[in-house]
């Protein structure tokens, strides 16, 4: 999460990541799990680790985020692929949406899946692209 190119499209990542706030993070994340039955998954590719993402409950939606490390950002399609196929196996999600920084400027594999653009929503006081997918 310290890469530049990583945090290029991470607007929130606005703190110095250091030991500290890896700890924080990841408790937040597991906290999901915890809460809501669902959360993050560690993603590995042949056993390499290439990322994070996965389904965060937001109110009454769930969020899917995806953080690949540089060298993997190739497998963002494919990987999204599998958590869609996942979503629509899972009773507990209707839809799935997604919040996307205005510096995300290839969205084709969303559209493709599906996923509509919902609208321009603020979230911690920056602007998001928000898309949906139904699921059901």
């Amino acid at each position: 999460m310290s890469d530049p190119r990583v945090a290029e499209h991470m607007p929130l990542l606005n703190f110095e990541w250091d030991e500290a706030a890896t700890a924080g993070f990841v408790a937040t994340k597991e906290a999901c799990w915890d809460r809501d039955g669902l959360g993050h998954w560690a993603i590995l590719d042949n056993g390499n680790y290439v990322g994070w993402g996965g389904f965060q409950r937001e109110e009454n939606e769930w969020d899917f985020g995806l953080v690949l490390k540089p060298t993997s950002f190739g497998l963002g399609t494919r990987i999204l692929r599998k958590a869609i196929e996942f979503a629509f196996a899972d009773d507990r999600i209707p839809f799935v949406t997604f919040l996307l920084p205005p510096s995300r400027k290839n969205l084709s594999a969303l559209k493709r899946l599906g996923a509509v653009f919902v609208a321009e929503i603020e979230y911690d006081g920056l602007t998001f692209l928000k898309y949906r997918l139904d699921t059901e």
